[in-house]
């Protein structure tokens, strides 16, 4: 299986300045190759191809004195630019065929700086690599400080350099990794999701909802009116938008290590996992938007999924239209639909005093078989795309990366990524 791994980078003045002209030059030449291929498409004539279109925006471009600068960065960096472009192109055109899954990808658009995000990807002809005092050395860049969170479980063949919002920058490597099967567990469990209680088990244990941007909001308020006040194109303006891009990613990432942590004790704790799938896009168009985006049940679901085949468990996804919360977990009686203030009723059937959720988690795990087909059973693994972010830990103990060992020591008042929120003792052992 293919996993994600997302390190916090620490580029010096000199570095955020190489960086800067290596998007900055990425940017340049996919804008210019898709300028060409709509112009070809207006005329009437056929695409140009990508060796084409890297002899005009690249090869030829550089000798000219407005593309001059374009010989200053590495030129893998430019070909993985137009790699993107066709990508995008072949997203597109699956979409119009039906052939992609997914939602509809839209035709390719023109890239801005004020981009919210960007990013440059080295593969291994541009020969990058990992020191020995634990660095990554690129080409026309420099060695740039990690702060390495855990050790590389393979040579990765390419890395992603990212700049977010927030001015933070991060290297990721996608890497194949085999399942790391734990100990056969005794128990199975079915999940019903909400939003007043997160998850609700069918054992009857129930995990209240954090509400991590419901409790920002205040703070939230005051970053955005600040924002407001600022001139446009100001240099306030931009340290505006700063605050509010960090005050929004100090909600992410604390939403992010929540889900972490209690995917990773529930996969841990149990051989099989049943959830519901859920009609996200519907829910997020009702009155409860602002709290089905907080609760964030897409991205918890996934790394569910990705954890169960990562070690070793069954997971299982039944229908969206499973009356959960309209039948009987005892009897099995169907009672027909309750409103949401319902949250504890009387079976007509057998008299049963039951709890909606966790009703709801019970016929969850019965629909999904779990006590018939996945006690202690292994299934068989599948292929997981690669996810955006995973859970690593703090500076706060010895690792290695790549076969180099690497002191980390902890740094307060630092900001840690994606991949570096932090996990619980108890959990950190099987990650």
């Amino acid at each position: 299986m293919q996993l994600r791994y997302n390190f916090r980078l620490c580029p010096n003045g000199p570095q955020r300045a190489a960086l800067a002209q290596a998007f900055g030059c990425a940017r340049v030449v996919f804008n210019d190759a898709l300028r060409i291929r709509r112009e070809a498409y207006s005329g009437g004539k056929p695409y140009p191809r990508t060796g084409e279109l890297s002899r005009q925006v690249i090869t030829a471009a550089k000798k000219t004195p407005e593309r001059a600068w374009l010989a200053d960065v590495s030129a893998v960096v430019l070909q993985q630019s137009l790699r993107d472009l066709d990508t995008a192109y072949s997203n597109f055109f699956a979409s119009l065929k039906k052939t992609r899954k997914g939602p509809k990808a839209a035709a390719p658009r023109f890239k801005s700086k004020k981009d919210n995000r960007q990013a440059v990807r080295f593969t291994a002809n541009a020969r990058w690599s990992i020191t020995t005092g634990g660095h990554l050395r690129l080409p026309k860049i420099g060695d740039i400080r990690v702060k390495w969170s855990r050790t590389l479980p393979c040579t990765p063949s390419t890395v992603t350099v990212i700049k977010d919002a927030a001015g933070r920058y991060f290297c990721s490597f996608v890497v194949q990794s085999d399942p790391q099967h734990l100990p056969p567990a005794s128990s199975e469990v079915g999940i019903d999701l909400g939003l007043g209680h997160f998850v609700v088990l069918s054992d009857g244990a129930k995990i209240d909802s954090p509400r991590f941007l419901r409790r920002a909001e205040k703070r939230l308020k005051r970053a955005q009116q600040s924002l407001s006040r600022k001139d446009t194109g100001s240099k306030n303006r931009e340290k505006a938008r700063l605050c509010v891009a960090r005050a929004h990613t100090r909600v992410a990432d604390a939403r992010r290590e929540f889900h972490h942590q209690l995917s990773t004790k529930l996969i841990s704790d149990n051989q099989a996992v049943a959830v519901e799938d859920l009609a996200v896009k519907g829910l997020a168009r009702t009155r409860l938007a602002k709290s089905v985006h907080d609760a964030g049940w897409s991205a918890f679901i996934a790394m569910l999924e990705y954890k169960a085949v990562k070690f070793g468990r069954s997971f299982h996804r039944i229908g969206r239209f499973e009356p959960t919360s309209q039948v009987c977990s005892a009897c099995g009686v169907k009672d027909g639909l309750k409103p949401l203030h319902v949250r504890i009723w009387t079976c007509q059937g057998c008299g049963a005093v039951l709890d909606r959720d966790i009703n709801a988690a019970v016929n969850v795990a019965k629909a999904a078989g779990l006590a018939v087909s996945a006690c202690g059973a292994q299934v068989r693994p599948v292929p997981v795309p690669a996810q955006r972010g995973e859970a690593g830990t703090h500076r706060d103990g010895q690792t290695t990366v790549a076969g180099n060992p690497r002191p980390l020591e902890r740094r307060s008042g630092s900001q840690y990524s994606p991949a570096q929120v932090r996990v619980r003792p108890a959990v950190r052992a099987h990650q």
